[in-house]
C-alpha cells in the first residue's frame, strides 16, 4: 500500500496502464533508443546524497533527516524566494524547440493530474505557470512509480524492473528522458534544485512493499511512510517555492513537508486496515499491537473491541501530531503554492475524524470524507493561503 502523494492523496489507484508500459528495458543501448528523442537537458543535479538505509545503529528519523538537510542545502544554494523562470524559447535539438513540445508534455501532466487528483490539480491553478507544469511532471512521475506495486501489473513486477526504474530514473535526470512524461520530469529537475535522493528513495519504498508486509515498530514504519510518501514533500518544496519574506529555516519548511507526507501515509494505513489485511498485509507496529494486547489474528477476524478502540485511539493521535507539525510549514510556502497544501492538509484530517465516527470498524467500512464536506474544506483552504509567515 504505497500511497504517493504530492502534498495530496492521489485517491483511488485506477487502472492506467498508458502510464506504466515501460517495465521491459534492460540493455543501455535499449534506454537510448527508447529515449525522447530530439531532447536533451542538462541535469543540474549534485552527486548522489547518501542513502538512506545507510547506518543501522541509528533511528530511521536521523537517517531521514541527513536527506532533509541535503535538499535544504540545496535550495539555499539558489537564493530563497526566488523566481525561478523556464525558458520555453531554448532550441533544445534539431527537431523540436521546448515552446513546440514541452508544452504538449507538460500538458498531458496536466491531464493526468487533472484526472486523477482533482482536488490537487484545482489548487494549482493559482501557481504560476512553470511551478504549476513542474508540480504535474513531479506527480505523474510518482504516480507512475506507485503503479508499479499497486496497479493492474503489479503481481508481474520484480525487482529487477524497479531496477530499470531506477536505471530511467538516472537517465531522466540527466537528461535523456524517454517519452514525453519523462521529458517533463526532465526539464523540471534541470531548472529546479530538485535532488535525485527523494525519487530513489520513493523507488525503494516500492522494494519495500515487495518483500515487506509486517513491520516491527514505529520507527520501520517511520522509514516506509518517508519512503512513499515523505520523499513527496521534499521533492516538491523546490517547485513551490519559499515565501520571500518567511524567516523559518529551510530546515524547518522541509520538516513540515516530510511531516505532512508521513501524516497523510498513516491515514492512508489506517483507513485501509481491513483492504490490507485482505491481501495479508499489516501495515501497524507489531509491537504497539501486543503491547494493547492484540495480533494479527484480531486484524483478519475484523471484530471491533475496545482493545482496538484504545489502540486506534493512539495511531491516530501520532498522525495528528505530525499534521500538526506540518502546519508550521504550509504558510512558510509561496503564497501562489499555499492552497493545495492546505487542501491536501485539511481534507486528509477529515479521513481521521471519519474513522472516529465510524466508531474505529477501519476493517468493513472505509473513512472517506464526502463531497459536500470536501466542497466546504476548499474555500476555508482558500482562506488559510493568504495568511502568511
Amino acid at each position: 500500500m504505497s500511497g504517493v502523494l504530492v502534498w495530496v492523496s492521489c485517491g483511488p489507484k485506477e487502472n492506467i496502464n498508458s502510464l506504466v508500459g515501460f517495465a521491459g528495458r534492460s540493455s543501455s543501448g535499449e534506454r537510448n533508443q527508447r529515449r525522447f528523442s530530439g531532447l536533451s537537458f542538462a541535469s543540474g543535479v549534485s552527486a548522489f546524497s547518501t542513502a538512506v538505509a545507510g547506518d543501522p545503529s541509528r533511528s530511521s528519523e536521523e537517517r531521514v533527516y541527513d536527506v532533509v538537510l541535503k535538499q535544504a542545502a540545496l535550495v539555499k544554494e539558489n537564493k530563497r524566494g526566488s523566481n525561478i523562470g523556464v525558458d520555453f524559447e531554448k532550441e533544445v535539438g534539431a527537431d523540436f524547440t521546448n515552446g513546440d513540445l514541452l508544452n504538449v508534455a507538460y500538458d498531458r501532466c496536466g491531464e493526468v493530474c487533472s484526472e486523477y487528483a482533482k482536488t490537487f490539480y484545482l489548487g494549482t491553478q493559482l501557481m504560476t505557470s512553470e511551478r504549476r507544469k513542474a508540480i504535474w511532471a513531479i506527480y505523474v512521475w510518482c504516480r507512475r512509480t506507485d503503479e508499479l506495486v499497486d496497479g493492474p501489473n503489479s503481481s508481474h513486477i520484480t525487482p529487477g524492473a524497479l531496477d530499470r526504474w531506477e536505471q530511467r530514473l538516472t537517465d531522466v535526470f540527466e537528461g535523456r528522458p524517454y517519452d514525453m512524461y519523462d521529458a517533463a520530469l526532465s526539464h523540471t529537475v534541470s531548472k529546479y534544485p530538485v535532488d535525485i535522493q527523494p525519487f530513489k528513495d520513493m523507488v525503494e519504498g516500492m522494494r519495500m512493499d515487495l518483500r515487506k508486509s509486517r513491520y516491527e515498530n514505529f520507527d520501520e514504519l517511520y522509514l516506509y511512510c518517508y519512503y512513499v510518501a515523505g520523499t513527496v514533500g521534499l521533492m516538491s518544496v523546490p517547485v513551490m517555492g519559499i515565501a520571500p519574506d518567511s524567516k523559518a529555516s529551510t530546515e524547518c519548511i522541509y520538516n513540515a513537508a516530510l511531516a505532512l507526507g508521513i501524516a497523510n501515509q498513516l491515514t492512508n494505513i489506517l483507513r485501509d486496515v481491513g483492504e490490507d489485511a485482505r491481501r495479508g498485509r499489516v501495515y501497524l507496529p507489531q509491537d504497539e499491537l501486543a503491547k494493547a494486547g492484540l495480533s494479527d489474528d484480531d486484524i483478519f477476524r475484523g471484530k471491533v473491541t475496545e482493545k482496538w478502540r484504545k489502540f486506534m485511539k493512539g495511531q491516530i493521535k501520532r498522525a495528528r501530531m505530525f499534521f500538526d507539525e506540518a502546519e508550521k510549514g504550509v504558510a512558510e510556502l509561496n503564497s501562489a503554492s499555499r492552497w493545495p497544501v492546505w487542501a491536501s492538509l485539511l481534507l486528509y484530517r477529515q479521513i481521521l475524524d471519519s474513522i472516529e465516527a465510524n466508531d474505529y470498524n477501519n476493517f468493513t467500512k472505509r473513512a472517506y470524507v464526502g463531497k459536500a464536506k470536501k466542497l466546504l474544506s476548499l474555500p476555508l483552504a482558500y482562506g488559510l493561503s493568504f495568511l502568511g509567515p
